[in-house]
């Protein structure tokens, strides 16, 4: 399992009229974690860009348990719970308050895609190899 951990303080223009974390913001805190996330093993979104590689999201679920709140600084724990072997990736996020509750929890199902071949391609084997030891034995 390999694990990352980012944090991010919610902005006033990221919430509603009751100082909540707008719903669909919490994507953009999805975002940021796998960025972070990718970053830690050593590469950016921009750099697997100018490999070829990009990653569209293919799917996303997200479940509310409690708000986060203007100000508020959250913890995003983003999770890959196996290590890919074809062309998709899932990131479980979680989202914690200041105090350790969890406030939100999603999955970002992405694929490996080639633009120039309009096709879906396995992981970078670079990628693959960074990513392996966090799911040895």
């Amino acid at each position: 399992m390999y694990e990352s951990t980012t944090h991010i303080r919610v902005r006033y223009g990221e919430t509603d009229q009751m100082g909540y974390l707008y719903y669909g913001n919490y994507a953009l805190y999805y975002e940021v974690g796998r960025a972070e996330a990718i970053r830690q093993l050593g590469y950016t979104y921009k750099e697997l860009e100018d490999m070829g590689i990009m990653m569209p999201v293919v799917e996303l679920k997200s479940q509310y348990f409690r708000p986060a709140l203007y100000d508020n600084l959250i913890t995003v724990r983003t999770i890959l719970k196996e290590l890919p072997e074809e062309s998709k990736i899932s990131f479980h996020s979680e989202l914690y308050n200041e105090d350790g509750q969890l406030l939100n929890k999603g999955i970002t199902t992405l694929v490996f895609y080639d633009p120039k071949e309009k096709k879906k391609i396995n992981m970078p084997p670079a990628l693959h190899t960074r990513l392996a030891p966090f799911f040895e034995q």
